[in-house]
């Protein structure tokens, strides 16, 4: 009997050494990820709620209030002075820890996360991001006129490029890793278990793969189940009694809101650019330090929440009153144009924050406005005018995301109010079409976009960008090489790659040469070219034609 148990414990103690093994080197099996995925929404959920109870634990120690729920009508009882330093110390704090723990004092976020997903194997930055969360708590906490699904969001993909760095998985299995984080985040964030799943995949990960489907599902649930442990069956927004829709005669109303939407969601996001950019010009022409670049938008942002505190944090107080109709016409218009200011502030501040609970706000307060016109010219053909509120709520975050599926699916999710679908797919729908004709389908993209990164256009664009020239090319001395001295007539004639280029730069100068390849350089001593090696245009054909083959694979599994 002894010998039995002892041969039967080293056969279990091997197969667990094996599986462990090929866990960690060649990814986990299907079953096994369910798990995995599980234990990451987890993980991801708690850290969510963490990240949104830290924001309310600062927030009532600096503004000195017991609900932060209603931080803007607290906000008209506090003296001008307090109004105005509170963002400008939090710029402060910012600054700093932007200048001593990020490369280039830039808040990672949303978009980064995109990045993450596509061309690093779903793994993101994690010294900058901590110091990122950090300064998304401070922002939010202190006045800053952003959302904090953003932060939410990167917090939950360092934590699945832990997880796949633990595990040493591939490419494939780190994006679906990511995708559960972030569907758990954005589930426990805002009790929205389908849209929290559907934002995983249409804005994360980009595609709607099946292998990827469960374990996402499974991992949005575990965020949504810590959401209602912590906070109950609510959703984010109640509405007033019923919201119907004056069928057939109001639809039209609905298409010109979401083209209206649609303008009023490009103007925010060019707003915010242009906010950048100019930000960006000022600081190099007097001579800014970059941490103070924080500090000035902090105290930008006191001066305006003097004289409009509805601009502070969040705005999910505003929200609400557009939602419930308790706002006036000349109000809404105004708070809105006032939103997407301090929002543009903060952003080119580069102070953190996502842009979703924004443009939630600014959606509603857009929608409000229309609906009290629209019901006011019509009142025989019309619904409630709050019904406008939130479809465009639903259609000016919609378009800033490029996110039209979840996003329609998280309004309904924050509101209960699922009477009105058609109202807000009608919205949405023409919102997200002609936003994403006028930007580069997104605000996430658009960012990346001006960052010299082109995933808007897909993955035919830019998996180019990620084969180094060094490592596609043939070295002297491998079968095949290129004549040296030809290689040396065409480095004179200045035809040649650097070998830290990428495909995207050697392939239009085989199709401009014409040439089967071109000789790969690095500069040397003397700043003269020293042959490296010979880039084959058959190569990188077929070093893309891999990727590509591979991508497709992926997302179509």
């Amino acid at each position: 009997m002894p010998a039995l148990l002892l041969k039967q414990w080293q056969k279990t103690s091997t197969a667990f050494a094996r599986g462990w093994d090929l866990l960690r080197h060649e990814g986990p099996g299907q079953i096994q990820f369910w798990f995995i995925a599980l234990m990451v929404g987890a993980a991801a959920g708690f850290a969510a709620i963490g990240f949104r109870a830290a924001i309310d634990l600062l927030q009532s120690t600096v503004y000195g209030i017991d609900d932060p729920n209603l931080l803007h009508s607290f906000a008209l009882t506090l003296p001008w002075y307090l109004l105005m330093s509170i963002p400008m110390l939090g710029g402060i704090a910012v600054g700093v820890i932007l200048y001593f723990f990020t490369p280039d004092g830039r808040v990672r976020s949303v978009a980064d996360v995109i990045e993450g997903a596509a061309l690093n194997d779903g793994r993101v930055e994690k010294k900058a991001g901590i110091a990122s969360a950090v300064c998304s708590w401070i922002t939010l906490s202190t006045g800053g006129s952003t959302g904090r699904e953003g932060p939410v969001v990167h917090i939950a993909a360092m934590l699945s490029s832990w997880v796949s760095n633990f595990l040493r998985v591939d490419g494939v299995t780190g994006r679906d890793l990511l995708g559960c984080a972030v569907a758990a985040a954005v589930s426990a964030s805002f009790n929205a278990p389908i849209a929290g799943a559907l934002f995983a995949m249409e804005v994360i990960l980009r595609h709607f793969a099946l292998h990827a489907f469960a374990p996402i599902v499974v991992a949005s649930a575990a965020g949504t189940v810590i959401n209602r442990l912590t906070f109950g069956d609510v959703t984010e927004f109640t509405l007033p009694g019923t919201t119907t829709v004056e069928f057939y005669l109001e639809l039209p109303a609905f298409f010109l809101l979401g083209l209206v939407c649609g303008l009023v969601a490009v103007l925010t996001m060019r707003a915010i650019f242009w906010s950048d950019d100019l930000g960006t010009a000022l600081q190099k022409r007097l001579g800014l330090p970059s941490w103070l670049r924080p500090a000035v938008a902090g105290a930008l942002l006191g001066g305006l929440a003097i004289f409009f505190p509805h601009i502070i944090g969040v705005g999910y107080e505003t929200t609400s009153l557009a939602l419930t109709g308790g706002l006036m016409l000349h109000e809404a218009i105004v708070f809105a144009a006032l939103k997407v200011v301090a929002v543009a502030i903060t952003m080119a501040g580069r102070m953190g924050g996502g842009v979703f609970s924004p443009s939630l706000m600014v959606g509603a307060l857009t929608g409000l406005a229309f609906g009290l016109i629209a019901t006011g010219l019509f009142p025989d053909q019309s619904g409630t005018f709050t019904l406008y509120a939130l479809a465009g709520m639903g259609a000016v975050s919609a378009a800033v995301l490029g996110a039209p599926i979840s996003t329609t699916l998280i309004v309904f999710e924050l509101t209960g109010d699922w009477q009105t679908g058609l109202a807000v797919m009608v919205s949405v729908s023409m919102s997200t079409a002609l936003a994403s004709r006028l930007v580069d389908r997104s605000f996430f993209l658009t960012q990346l976009e001006r960052r010299n990164v082109h995933l808007a256009a897909g993955p035919q664009a830019y998996l180019l960008a990620m084969f180094r020239v060094q490592g596609v090319m043939r070295k002297p001395g491998d079968p095949g090489f290129a004549d040296e001295e030809a290689c040396a007539r065409m480095i004179e004639q200045g035809l040649f790659v650097k070998a830290g280029a990428t495909l995207e730069t050697a392939l239009p100068l085989f199709d401009k040469s014409g040439v089967a390849f071109l000789p790969v350089v690095q500069g040397g001593e003397d700043g003269a070219p020293v042959l490296q090696g010979a880039l084959f245009h058959v190569d990188a054909l077929k070093a893309y034609n891999r990727a590509l083959a591979a991508t497709v694979e992926e997302e179509h599994s």
